[in-house]
């Protein structure tokens, strides 16, 4: 059981479009989609850079998990998110190991992956997503 690759790293903004002008105007990076993920209560914009992305995660809820870490840290790194193939397996090994898990079981999240969080505690201080493709043509755009 081993990850794939790094398939994307969250950055945690205040206003989406304006962030989405610097990454794809200034830096001419290749946008890719914007989606709204409402159990997670955040809009996302995926940016395309070589075989991984980059996600910028706007809350629309003060409700959000995104919003209270803006709150508290400002702009920037939310989370690195780790493709694998069997993300029950690969989530049942880390539990059997005493892995800090916030999510046990996996929920659906952006671009219709199946994602679970493992805590920062667990990491040297990172959020770590862990996350499963699992049918790669359907997922709503904006």
């Amino acid at each position: 059981m081993k990850a794939k690759k790094i398939d994307h790293i969250a950055i945690a903004v205040k206003n989406l479009d304006e962030s989405l002008k610097f990454y794809k105007d200034l830096l001419g990076l290749e946008f890719e989609c914007i989606e709204i993920v409402e159990e997670q209560k955040v809009k996302t914009a995926f940016i395309k850079v070589g075989d991984t992305h980059i996600e910028l995660l706007e809350p629309t809820s003060n409700e959000s998990t995104v919003y209270k870490f803006l709150e508290k840290k400002g702009e920037g790194l939310h989370h690195i998110a780790i493709k694998v193939d069997n993300i029950e397996e690969y989530l049942s090994n880390l539990d059997n190991n005493n892995v800090n898990l916030i999510d046990k079981e996996p929920k659906i999240g952006a671009k219709n992956k199946k994602i679970a969080f493992i805590h920062p505690k667990s990491t040297s201080g990172v959020l770590l997503e862990i996350c499963e493709e699992i049918n790669k043509s359907v997922y709503p755009i904006l």
